[in-house]
């Protein structure tokens, strides 16, 4: 498909705005569950860490542990958030039936990826600011560099909701879907770097921390706020782009083949 006509699936005369519209209003008519609930969850991280280790662990020789802490879990939140957005809601649409209402319009593929894709973005990144407020109780978290904050955030949103795309096409039932996240999302989160510096690590754990990209995402985010990281952020920044399109292909040809989606 040329560039031409990838814009004129995506203008404002396509189904693209209104499927769009859809899935930012399924999350915010909950938004107690879709945004509170995951801030909440993230705001007790915070306060049991800045009870327990606050005057105990030092990072990159002059940073608070908390202040450390706070882009880990920001970013961490923001990308289950998106994962689970798109994840639950093609699944959902599934398994009641309800998809037949976006496959009967004249949907392209990649107007049904950039609806999902978008929401769940903004439902991140809403997760994102919502706990940043919620940290200047704490600390105040000023990002050095803004423009790397908004580039690994948008990036990092967007694979997740690739993934949860993925995700849900493959999954028969939301418990082939928890386990997807359970045992890949999860592990390769907590395994990234957010409660902790890879140098804090003996060296072999710290080698298999490089082939996790959901460190890159983390190390970059955080470099962002303080100018300092453990990998170089263009570094950070060719691992997570690169994912993103290869998440992205593969979404996109699932989509386009009709997979599980008129079954």
């Amino acid at each position: 498909m040329t560039m031409n006509s990838l814009q004129n699936d995506l203008k404002f005369g396509s189904g693209f705005p209104a499927l769009f519209y859809k899935e930012l209003l399924r999350f915010y008519r909950v938004a107690f569950q879709t945004i509170a609930a995951p801030v909440i969850t993230s705001a007790l991280y915070l306060l049991v860490f800045a009870h327990v280790l606050e005057s105990r662990v030092q990072v990159y020789g002059q940073i608070s542990y908390i202040s450390f802490l706070i882009p880990g879990l920001m970013l961490m939140s923001m990308m289950q958030n998106s994962f689970a957005n798109s994840s639950s809601s093609l699944m959902q649409s599934r398994l009641t039936g309800n998809l037949i209402f976006i496959l009967l319009p004249p949907l392209s593929p990649y107007e049904i990826f950039a609806a999902f894709v978008g929401a769940s973005i903004v439902r991140g990144v809403a997760v994102g600011l919502a706990l940043w407020l919620i940290s200047l109780f704490f600390t105040v978290a000023i990002p050095l560099h803004p423009l790397w904050v908004i580039a690994f955030a948008v990036m990092s949103c967007a694979v997740m909701s690739c993934l949860g795309l993925v995700a849900s096409l493959w999954s028969e039932k939301y418990d082939q879907l928890a386990s997807f996240q359970n045992f890949i999302i999860m592990p390769m989160t907590f395994l990234s770097g957010v409660f902790y510096s890879i140098h804090s690590l003996p060296t072999f754990w710290q080698k298999v921390s490089f082939f996790n990209p959901v460190f890159y995402m983390i190390d970059g985010f955080r470099y962002g706020f303080f100018g300092i990281s453990d990998v170089s952020p263009w570094t950070s920044f060719f691992v997570v782009f690169l994912t993103f399109i290869i998440v992205t292909l593969i979404a996109l040809r699932i989509l386009a083949s009709g997979y599980k989606l008129r079954t």
